[in-house]
C-alpha cells in the first residue's frame, strides 16, 4: 500500500544519503520533527549504517542550529546505547528481514516512495495519519509494517509506532518512548535493564510519544481499567499508567451480573444504561483525538476477573491500574481481582478518586457517635482524623503511549446498553430521545455545566436552590456519578469561584457521607437500619404506586417532577423530597418501591445516595428528616408562579397563579375556560384527605415503636440502633486498620437522631398530627417567610407613611395659624431628643423613606 506523505517528495532515483539529507531539509523547514527524521534514517540507512554515518551527516547543524543537533544527538544516543542482548537481537531481526529479500534501502518506485521491499509484499512501510483512527490502526498485521499515527494537534505532536520483526512470537513488537520538548531530553524509563537513575518516570503532560523498534525484552504494555471514571482530567490510574513507560491499552469491562448487585440494589437501571452508552461514545472520541482507543469486552457469563486474565494473556501485560469503587460488591469483586492477580505475578493497583474520602477510612476515634448520620457529625470525623490529603487536580496528557498490536474487543452496541424496546407492529420505542436533547454526555459537557453554574446559579445556590423553576442548581450530579468529572475537580472550582456557597461545597460532604453509610451497612439498598419500622403496616394499592410512576396523581407539583423525571432523567433535590413524602408519608407505599423506581429512571442512579435518601424519607434510616413536604403548599417554596407546573403539565397552563397548584378548588367556569376536565384531561386526586392520611401514618409509627420498646431509649426517646462491627471496634477503641474488629459478641444499640414529632406521639399514640407541637409537615419554609416579611414590610410603610404625613399636616397648619395671627413661630421640643433618618438605630427610618417624628 502505497501513502503519500507531502507534495513534495524526494527524488526517486536518488541514493540513501540524498534521501536523508532531503528529509533533513524537512527538518529544518519544520515540516519533520527530530524524532520522525531519525526514524527514517533507520529505515532508509540501516541500523549499521544510522549508527555510523547519522553523527557525520548532522554535523554541520552544530554551527547552524546548535538546538536542533543537540535533539538529534540526545535521540541517537538513547536508542545506541543498548545492552549486548538488544543489539544481537536487534542484529538478528534486519537479517531475517534481508534473507526475505527486504532490504532496508532508498525506495525505487513513484508508487512506492518510502517502503522497503518489493511491491507485491509490501514490509517495512511507514504511513503517516493525520488523524488517528483506532479501526484503521490496529496493528495486528503479521507483515510488522512501520506504523507512524499522530493525534490531530501540530505536525510535532505525532506518535511513531514501528515494529520491524515479523514474527511476534520471538521477535517482540515496538517500544514506545518519551521525548521531552526541551532539548530532545528523552524518557529512560521505557528501556529494561538500565540502572536506577536512569529509570527516573515522568509524567507525559505536555511531552510527545515517539515509538522506536524495541526489543523482545521491552517492557510489556500496562491495562488501564476504566469503570466509573471516564475522564482524561484529573485521572490518578490514568497518571499512573504513564509513569510505568510501556504502552498503555484503556480497557473497560462490562459484567451485568457483577454491576448489578445483590438483593434488589438495582444499581445499574434503564436510564443509567443509557448514560453509559453515550459516555463511553464520547470517552472513545477522546481517547482517539490523544491518540489512543478503547478496548470495550462483555463478560456475560463470566467473571471481570476471567476477562481480565484472558487479556492479561493476549497482550503480555504485568500491570493493571483502576481507580477504585466503593459500593461493597465491588469493593469485594476488585479485592479478588487485586489477589488473583497478584498470585500470577501481574501488578495490579487500584486508586483513589472516586469520592474527596476514602468511606474506608473514616472513622469516629476522637469524635464518639453521637449525632451519626448527620453531615455534621461526618465532617466532624473527616477534621479529626483528616487521612490522606485531597491534593490538586491532575491535568489531562497530551497523548498515550500505544502498543504495536491492539486486542481484539467487541462493539460498543454489543453490550445493549441502549437497547430500546419494541412494539407488536416491530417500531421501535424511543423513551430516551428527551434524555438526549437534554444532556451533552462528555467530559466537555460536564465542564460546560460547571462553568456555567459558577457564572451564575451558584449566587442564588444558597437561598434559592429549591427553586423548580429556575436553574439555581448545577446538575452536575451524573457526571460525578460516571466519574466524568472528579469530586476533587469540582470542590477545587467551586472553592476558586467569586462566591463560595458553603451549601453547595456540604453536598460533596454528604455524597461521601452516602458511601460511608454503605460500607457501614451493606444491605442499606433494601433492609431498614432501623428495626421497628420493618413492621410498618404499607399500604398494597398498586394504583397509587402506578400513578405515582407516571405523574398521574392529581396533585399538580408531584407530577410534573414524576413526568420531569421521565422524561429528562433527572429532577432536582428538593423535588425529589416532595415526591418521596407524597409517597410515603401519604401513600403509605414502601420507600424501597421509590428507591428502585428512582434507580431505574435517574441518569444520576446512584446506590448509596439514593439508599440513604430512601431510608431516611421512610423514618428508618440514621438521620431522621425533621420535615414532610406537603404537596401542594411546598409549592410555595419551589414553584410560587407556577411555572415548573405549566412546563410539564401542560394542560394546567391557563389556570391562575394562585390555583394552579390545587385545580380541585376552581370554579367550574375557570376550569371550562381553561380547558381542564378531570378524569379526562387531567386526572382525578387519588387521595382527598391529606391530613386525615397524615394523622394514621402518624399512629402508626407510634404503634411499631410502642410493640418494640427495647429500640427506644427510655431516658432521651430516640430510637435505637444496632451498630455494625467495624463501629463497635472503635467504640472500644480498636484500630480497624489494624484488622481488630469485633464480629461476635453482645448487640451494641446506640440512641440516634429521631424525629421530635414521634416522640412526642409516642407519649400519645391516638393524637392527631394538628395538634402534635412538633408538626413537622412544611409549607413552603422558604417562600412563605419571604412573602410573610414582604407583606409585613408594605404594611408597616403605608402606616407609616401615613402617619407621617398627618404630623406634616398637623404642624403645617399650626404654622399657617401662628402666622396669621402673628403668633412666634412654636419652639422645638425640649427634653427628648428629635429623630432625623441619619440616626444609625434601626427604628429611625422606615421603609419608603417615611421618617417617624412620634413615639
Amino acid at each position: 500500500m502505497s501513502v503519500t506523505f507531502y507534495s513534495k517528495m524526494p527524488p526517486s532515483g536518488a541514493d540513501a544519503q540524498a534521501t536523508v539529507k532531503w528529509w533533513l531539509g524537512e527538518v529544518l523547514e519544520g515540516r519533520e520533527d527530530p524524532e520522525g527524521f531519525f526514524a527514517m534514517c533507520v529505515s532508509i540507512l540501516g541500523h549499521l549504517e544510522t549508527r555510523s554515518q547519522f553523527l557525520s551527516l548532522i554535523e554541520p547543524l552544530s554551527t547552524g542550529d546548535r538546538l536542533l543537533h543537540t535533539s538529534l544527538t540526545s535521540i541517537y544516543q538513547e536508542y545506541f546505547t543498548k545492552t549486548e542482548d538488544d543489539e544481537l537481537e536487534l542484529a538478528l531481526a534486519l537479517s531475517l528481514l534481508d534473507m526475505k529479500g527486504h532490504p532496508l534501502q532508498s525506495p525505487s518506485q513513484e508508487s512506492q516512495p518510502l517502503h522497503s521491499g518489493d511491491a507485491q509484499n509490501q514490509r517495512g512501510s511507514v504511513q503517516l495519519n493525520s488523524i488517528l483512527k483506532p479501526e484503521g490502526s490496529n496493528c495486528t498485521n503479521q507483515t510488522g509494517s512501520w506504523n507512524r499515527e499522530s493525534p490531530p494537534q501540530t505536525a510535532r505532536e505525532m506518535e511513531f509506532q514501528i515494529s520491524t520483526y515479523p514474527n511476534k512470537q520471538t521477535l517482540g513488537t515496538g517500544q514506545t518512548v518519551c521525548v521531552s520538548e526541551q532539548e530532545g531530553d528523552v524518557d529512560q524509563s521505557q528501556k529494561p535493564k538500565r540502572s536506577k537513575n536512569r529509570r527516573q518516570r515522568r509524567k507525559c503532560t505536555g511531552q510527545h510519544l515517539v515509538g522506536l523498534p524495541r526489543s523482545p525484552s521491552a517492557p510489556p504494555p500496562v491495562l488501564l481499567w476504566f469503570r466509573r471514571d471516564l475522564r482524561l482530567c484529573d485521572n490518578p490510574a490514568l497518571v499512573a499508567s504513564l509513569e510505568v513507560g510501556a504502552p498503555v491499552i484503556p480497557v473497560f469491562i462490562w459484567s451485568p451480573k457483577e454491576e448489578e448487585g445483590t438483593g434488589i440494589t438495582v444499581a445499574m437501571g434503564g436510564a443509567c444504561k443509557y448514560w453509559l452508552h453515550q459516555a463511553l461514545l464520547c470517552f472513545c472520541s477522546s481517547l482517539e483525538h490523544i491518540g489512543s482507543r478503547l478496548v470495550v469486552l462483555k463478560a456475560s457469563t463470566e467473571s471481570s476477573l476471567k476477562a481480565l486474565k484472558e487479556l492479561i494473556k493476549e497482550t503480555g501485560a504485568r500491570t493493571v491500574l483502576a481507580n477504585a469503587l466503593y459500593e461493597p460488591w465491588l469493593k469485594e469483586r476488585d479485592d479478588l481481582v487485586v489477589s488473583a492477580l497478584q498470585k500470577q505475578g501481574v501488578e495490579c493497583r487500584m486508586f483513589h478518586s472516586y469520592c474527596l474520602r476514602d468511606p474506608y477510612s473514616v472513622t469516629t476515634e476522637g469524635v464518639g457517635l453521637r449525632g451519626i448520620g448527620s453531615v455534621s457529625h461526618f465532617m466532624s470525623c473527616c477534621r479529626q482524623n483528616p487521612g490522606t490529603a485531597v491534593g490538586v487536580p491532575l491535568d489531562p496528557p497530551v497523548s498515550l503511549p500505544t502498543p504495536a498490536h491492539w486486542p481484539k474487543g467487541v462493539c460498543l452496541d454489543e453490550l445493549g446498553l441502549a437497547r430500546m424496546p419494541r412494539r407488536k407492529d416491530g417500531t421501535t420505542v424511543d423513551w430516551a430521545v428527551n434524555i438526549r436533547k437534554t444532556w451533552d454526555f462528555s467530559e466537555g459537557g460536564a465542564q460546560a455545566r460547571l462553568e456555567a453554574f459558577l457564572h451564575d446559579g451558584v449566587y442564588r445556590y444558597e437561598k434559592e436552590s429549591g427553586r423548580a423553576d429556575a436553574p439555581n442548581t448545577s446538575c452536575l450530579s451524573p457526571y460525578l456519578h460516571f466519574g466524568q468529572l472528579s469530586p476533587r475537580w469540582l470542590m477545587w472550582d467551586a472553592k476558586g469561584a467569586r462566591c463560595r456557597p458553603l451549601k453547595f461545597q456540604r453536598k460533596l460532604a454528604w455524597r461521601d457521607l452516602a458511601y460511608w453509610q454503605l460500607t457501614l451497612f451493606p444491605d442499606l439498598p433494601w433492609e431498614s437500619i432501623r428495626p421497628p419500622y420493618k413492621a410498618l403496616r404499607w399500604s398494597s394499592d398498586w394504583g397509587h404506586l402506578k400513578a405515582w410512576q407516571r405523574g398521574r396523581t392529581g396533585y399538580p407539583l408531584v407530577d410534573a417532577a414524576m413526568r420531569q423525571l421521565w422524561q429528562t432523567g433527572w429532577m432536582n433535590n428538593y423535588m425529589r423530597h416532595v415526591v418521596a413524602s407524597f409517597l410515603i408519608a401519604y401513600l403509605y407505599l414502601p420507600w424501597q418501591e421509590g428507591y428502585r423506581w428512582f434507580q431505574d429512571t435517574l441518569v444520576d442512579a446512584d446506590v448509596a445516595i439514593d439508599a440513604m435518601m430512601w431510608q431516611n424519607g421512610g423514618m428508618c434510616g440514621l438521620d431522621h428528616w425533621n420535615f414532610v413536604m406537603h404537596p401542594v403548599d411546598a409549592a410555595m417554596t419551589c414553584d410560587p408562579y407556577g411555572t415548573y407546573v405549566r412546563k410539564w403539565c401542560p394542560e394546567l397552563a391557563e389556570l391562575p397563579d394562585e390555583l394552579i397548584h390545587k385545580p380541585w378548588k376552581c370554579p367550574a367556569s375557570m376550569l371550562r375556560r381553561a380547558g381542564v376536565v378531570f378524569g379526562q384531561s387531567y386526572p382525578e386526586r387519588i387521595i382527598t384527605d391529606l391530613e386525615e392520611r397524615r394523622n394514621q401514618s402518624l399512629q402508626d409509627v407510634a404503634l411499631v415503636r410502642r410493640e418494640f420498646e427495647q429500640y427506644v431509649d427510655k431516658r432521651s426517646g430516640c430510637d435505637l440502633v444496632p451498630l455494625p462491627p467495624r463501629l463497635v471496634s472503635e467504640a472500644l477503641g480498636l484500630s480497624h486498620k489494624d484488622g481488630a474488629v469485633v464480629t461476635q459478641g453482645k448487640q451494641f444499640l446506640l440512641p440516634v437522631i429521631t424525629r421530635m414529632e414521634f416522640k412526642h406521639q409516642h407519649e400519645d399514640p391516638d393524637a392527631d398530627a394538628t395538634s402534635n407541637p412538633y408538626n413537622a409537615v412544611l409549607k413552603g419554609y422558604v417562600s412563605r417567610k419571604r412573602d410573610e416579611t414582604i407583606a409585613f414590610l408594605n404594611k408597616r410603610d403605608f402606616t407609616a407613611s401615613v402617619m407621617h404625613e398627618a404630623v406634616q399636616r398637623k404642624e403645617r397648619l399650626n404654622s399657617d395659624y401662628r402666622r396669621m395671627e402673628g403668633l412666634p413661630p412654636s419652639p422645638s421640643p425640649r427634653g427628648r431628643a428629635r429623630r432625623t433618618p441619619t440616626a444609625k438605630d434601626r427604628f429611625s427610618i422606615v421603609p419608603g423613606g417615611a421618617v417617624t417624628s412620634l413615639k
